[in-house]
């Protein structure tokens, strides 16, 4: 046991928040029973909990959980015959692990599933709403509520989505497994959209609003991304994603001032995370030369973050990642760029051969580049516009900033 009659509750939470998805996917493996996994995985930490803070923690947390878990799920499935196939199995799975819930051995024998887990919560033929609540509650561990919370419905209707969502791997036999080599690419994918999904959800707010790690939605896909990062070491649109949410994140303390949004060029760079920067650009300097959206847009972000930016360097990225993607936002972000590389005029040009009406960025793009070229009555008019779509208090009280500047 690991020394201290009393153990932090902080070191206890980390444990669960790092072991709840490979218990969770453990259990999963062997009944192939969502519900039956999670009730027993939770029943698992309860006995933890109680147990941990006097006792102190085993050296193998990982498989003194997954026995325990097993073991609650066998005492579960002695209660009901009509399981009885699954109770064999168990029991036999069991027997193979029969040195004690914190033995050595049973470490090495703990076979990480949390990858079938993921290709699970985000397979598609659920609803995206579902992959992301499955995602977040198997995976990262969240509760219900904090999820709830984080997606601003009631906790009882993201109850019901993530009952619909097993029932339906359930009823779809959607299987337990990593997707066959010629599904992969598009599958990962899928699962890749869906954590830079639960980023970017994060990543609107504040850093601040985050009371603790587990509730910030960006710092939990960031985990999420570390994991699929250790179980998919070699794929570098893995390795792209996790350098674009590091190197994205590590601003993330100098993007408001109160409510105020700042950008990039006026942010205080002292309050960048350093070290979760340079962690970013390693990662993105692993997967510079590949084409892959992920990666593309992690060496943008990692030249972004030099002191001297080379724009039109950042241009060709661009032009490269439209290529691949076809999206026009991706040809307005690039825009952007072409502004800062040839002038207003040339980013204008590309900007206004988009149709992007309904989209807030577009306008405040646009209002950007006439304030420049001092056209103010056209700029306060893209502004106003912008102002018309945005939703958040920083982003409304920068462009009302602008609209205002316009005026003298």
């Amino acid at each position: 046991m690991i020394e201290g009659a009393l153990i932090e509750a902080a070191l206890i939470e980390e444990i669960f928040r790092e072991q709840w998805g490979r218990v969770l996917a453990s259990l999963i493996g062997v009944l192939g029973d969502f519900d039956l996994a999670e009730d027993a995985a939770a029943e698992a930490f309860a006995v933890a909990a109680q147990r941990w803070p006097t006792g102190g923690v085993p050296d193998n947390p990982a498989a003194w959980l997954v026995t325990t878990a097993r073991r609650k799920a066998i005492d579960r499935l002695r209660r009901d015959r009509v399981l009885a196939d699954k109770l064999r199995l168990l029991e036999a799975t069991e027997r193979g692990a029969d040195q004690g819930p914190a033995s050595a051995s049973a470490t090495s024998d703990l076979r990480d599933e949390r990858l079938e887990l993921i290709f699970l919560c985000c397979h598609p033929a659920l609803a995206p709403e579902a992959q992301v609540a499955l995602t977040l509650r198997a995976v990262a561990g969240l509760p219900t509520e904090q999820i709830a919370r984080a997606f601003l419905v009631p906790a009882e209707t993201m109850k019901r989505r993530l009952t619909r969502a097993k029932i339906k791997i359930k009823a779809a036999g959607i299987p337990f497994r990593v997707p066959p080599d010629r599904m992969l690419p598009e599958r990962l994918g899928a699962v890749l959209a869906i954590l830079y999904l639960i980023f970017n959800e994060g990543y609107g707010q504040p850093a601040a609003t985050a009371k603790e790690p587990e509730t910030d939605l960006a710092a939990v896909a960031i985990r999420l991304g570390r994991v699929l990062a250790a179980l998919l070491p070699d794929e570098p649109e893995v390795l792209g994603l996790l350098a674009l949410m590091l190197l994205h994140d590590s601003r993330r303390a100098a993007r408001f001032r109160g409510d105020d949004l700042v950008l990039l060029p006026d942010q205080d760079r002292s309050l960048w995370n350093w070290e979760q920067l340079l962690a970013g650009s390693a990662l993105a300097a692993r997967t510079a030369g590949t084409k892959g959206p992920y990666a593309l847009q992690a060496s943008i972000a990692a030249l972004q973050t030099d002191d001297w930016i080379d724009w039109p360097r950042i241009a060709v990225l661009y032009r490269e990642l439209a290529e691949v993607t076809g999206s026009p936002v991706v040809r307005l972000n690039g825009a952007v760029a072409v502004a800062e590389a040839e002038g207003p005029a040339a980013a204008l040009a590309i900007v206004d051969a988009l149709d992007l009406d309904g989209y807030q960025y577009w306008h405040s793009t646009r209002g950007e580049l006439l304030r420049r070229m001092g056209r103010a009555a056209e700029a306060r008019a893209a502004y106003r516009r912008a102002l018309d779509l945005a939703a958040s208090v920083p982003e409304r009280r920068y462009l009302q900033r602008r609209i205002d500047e316009t005026r003298s």
